[in-house]
């Protein structure tokens, strides 16, 4: 399909390299990609058109300050993972969220110090913040008295932007989230 669709002008050459013998092909305009990316790609691919593991759906509830909406695809995604590649650790499930916010490309911050403590993760959006605070084997209400105990809040007294505690707990004994709990 690629020659045709080369041939057709929905590809043209970007590039070459003459050490492997690689073109490199791209689209002739935003347009055309759009079409091939929505319609054509997931054809040839034979990905589904739609899953609700997209990224789109992760950006949105983040963007849009529905955090419920994103920790019911995390705990959809989590529970989906092979039980045989699950981590046995807290840090485990810690760099899942991790990896996944930092791909969305949102301000992702790890252990941030603060004055009395260091907060598991912050996540920022233009409009948003979000707070959350892991624990494996305990419970979310555990894990949101530590953010209100270490007012973890605090640095963002000024922000400006809507903030939201966001208390995880991931069962060990199922490898996945248990339960989560979410707090203003």
């Amino acid at each position: 399909p690629i020659p045709v669709i080369y041939q057709s002008g929905y590809l043209t050459i970007k590039g070459y390299d003459p050490e492997f013998g690689e073109y490199r092909l791209g689209f002739p305009n935003k347009e055309v990609e759009e079409g091939f990316t929505r319609f054509l790609l997931p054809f040839y691919m034979g990905a589904e058109r739609s899953t609700p593991f997209s990224v789109a759906n992760f950006v949105r509830s983040l963007r849009a300050g529905r955090p419920d909406d994103f920790m019911r695809l995390m705990a959809a995604m989590l529970s989906d993972t092979d039980y045989r590649i699950v981590g046995d650790s807290e840090l485990y499930f810690q760099n899942a969220f991790y990896l996944v916010s930092k791909m969305l490309g949102f301000y992702t911050q790890v252990e941030r110090v603060t004055s009395d403590g260091r907060m598991d993760m912050v996540i920022g959006t233009h409009g948003y913040l979000y707070i959350i605070e892991f624990k494996l084997d305990g419970s979310a209400d555990a894990a949101l008295r530590q953010i209100d105990g270490k007012d973890y809040a605090a640095p963002f007294a000024v922000d400006g932007r809507k903030l939201y505690r966001i208390g995880v707990n991931f069962s060990l004994d199922r490898r996945c989230i248990e339960e989560w709990k979410i707090g203003e």
